[in-house]
């Protein structure tokens, strides 16, 4: 009998293909913003003309639907899933950097007022984020391979996992049994 290959439910693909573009942009952007108007702890051979605060923030305010839709995923579909560090990890970065970065004024950082206890937190999502992930990958490639990281990007889609079927999928396991 042959081995099947892994198979990760549509939505989570979807979602987590998006997160896969958008958060390294936010990171990286955030990189430039900080580079540009902190850099006080880590200083950055980036310095790039242009305001970044806001690209840095319109790539934010893609992702905060996403990312409260992704912890949706996580916690109906992806529990058990949770219960690997790495995983939780990650999850935990992206709620404190997007949470904390609607929390944060744009103004604070144009006008040099680094202070604030939310732009700290950002700052700590900022690197959690960036080991969360790397520490993601290696979890992954450790627990299945190139296998288990390529079904995250396969198009293929079995009967019970049609998107008119997310919604059901979304809310079967807090529904009363």
């Amino acid at each position: 009998m042959a081995p099947t290959s892994p198979y990760q439910p549509s939505l989570l693909r979807l979602l987590h293909g998006a997160m896969v573009v958008l958060v390294p942009l936010a990171w990286l952007s955030g990189a430039v913003v900080y580079s540009n108007l902190d850099g006080r702890w880590l200083p950055l051979p980036v310095q790039l003309p242009g305001d970044w605060i806001e690209i840095h923030g319109s790539i934010g305010v893609l992702l905060w639907p996403l990312a409260l839709l992704f912890a949706l995923v996580a916690f109906s579909l992806g529990r058990h899933k949770l219960r690997q560090p790495a995983n939780a990890t990650a999850l935990i970065g992206l709620g404190l950097a997007v949470g904390s970065g609607k929390l944060m004024q744009e103004d604070w950082l144009r006008e040099g007022r680094l202070d604030h206890v939310v732009y700290h937190l950002h700052l700590l999502a900022w690197l959690l984020i960036a080991a969360a992930l790397l520490w993601h990958v290696e979890a992954v490639l450790r627990r299945g391979g190139r296998s288990l990281a390529g079904s995250m990007f396969s198009p293929t889609l079995r009967a019970n996992d049609h998107p008119r079927l997310w919604l059901d999928q979304l809310t079967r396991p807090f529904q009363k049994r």
